[in-house]
């Protein structure tokens, strides 16, 4: 299990950079080889990789996927998948060899639809909100440690969606995951603008009014370079939701480096997975959170901080859904 920590050994912590109540920590890296791999995103534009319902009547947690490209396909957890009889995100990351069909667990973001609107799927380009990643994360965590099963908190997720649509006043006829990003386009643009790439950035540390709040890391620079905006766009999301109310204009800033150095010292515990590589989940008393490693490299490794942890780090700190209800 040395493989994460001699990885996150490696990374090099930038200077903060801020936007409203968002702050993000680059991590660098030395510079690594090209990926040999394809990003779901673009396999499923150039249209060698084909993602449909398990069978005509369908099954909210499972999709039928196929690669055709001679090239393993990389599938990060909390990307989203639009079309089908309703919209999903995939349940945690996989690399699914070339030429091959299989069975991958996904998570409905779209309760109130349940009909075709495309035969296959295709790219929503966003990965889920960093509050829900972290639910179903944690669910899924806990399943596999029970049953060795990728599935989520399927109620969960729809109950705490619903929560945050009515909370942040979004129209959302079926309920979709979809319409909060489309609601708030212009204030996420403003969030991605906001922050820049740094040479040899490999991942980051994120914070929500100066509390960590989750990470993010891959092996190669292009494949974080091409996830950015979307993680941005993930925790700007909370960002407007959660909010401080005006009277609070100094926030507590943590130090991230504590919280890297906990990462450190945890010892992860592996679980079979589909496809290639090994799949680690890592707890420690204020975090977990997992990681995808093939051949020695750590391809894809997240983590979020445990929401219960964080209550009295700081005195007058407040849980999210506190803070939000106060900043209305």
């Amino acid at each position: 299990m040395e493989d994460i920590r001699s990885f996150l050994e490696s990374l090099k912590l930038g200077r903060r950079q801020s936007h409203e109540n968002l702050q993000v920590f680059p991590l660098m890296a030395p510079q690594s080889s090209s990926p040999d791999y394809l990003i779901l995103e673009e396999a499923l534009a150039e249209g060698c990789v084909c993602i449909t319902e398990l069978s005509e009547g369908g099954s909210v947690p499972e999709l039928r996927l196929f690669n055709d490209s001679p090239k393993a396909l990389l599938i990060v957890e909390g990307e989203e998948l639009v079309g089908a009889k309703q919209n999903r995100i995939v349940n945690a990351t996989f690399l699914v060899p070339g030429k091959t069909e299989l069975v991958i667990p996904v998570s409905c973001v779209e309760q109130g639809r349940w009909h075709y609107k495309t035969r296959s799927f295709h790219s929503g380009g966003k990965v889920m909100h960093a509050s829900l990643r972290r639910v179903g994360q944690k669910a899924v965590g806990e399943n596999l440690a029970s049953e060795r099963s990728y599935r989520s908190d399927q109620g969960m997720i729809w109950s705490e969606l619903n929560r945050k649509v009515k909370r942040m006043s979004v129209d959302a006829p079926t309920g979709a995951m979809a319409d909060l990003f489309e609601c708030y386009r212009d204030r996420l643009e403003a969030f991605t603008k906001a922050f820049s790439l740094v040479d040899c950035q490999v991942g980051a540390v994120f914070a929500l009014n100066g509390l960590i709040a989750g990470m993010e890391c891959f092996f190669h620079q292009a494949t974080f370079g091409k996830f950015f905006g979307k993680l941005i766009e993930s925790y700007a999301l909370d960002a407007l939701d959660y909010r401080l109310p005006k009277e609070d204009k100094a926030p507590y800033l943590e130090d991230p480096k504590p919280f890297l150095q906990r990462l450190k010292e945890a010892r992860p515990r592996e679980y079979p997975t589909l496809g290639l590589g090994r799949s680690l989940r890592i707890k420690g008393e204020s975090f977990f959170g997992a990681a995808l490693v093939e051949e020695g490299k750590v391809l894809h490794m997240n983590v979020f901080a445990d929401q219960e942890s964080l209550v009295g780090r700081k005195a007058g700190f407040q849980r999210f859904s506190e803070r939000a209800r106060r900043a209305r």
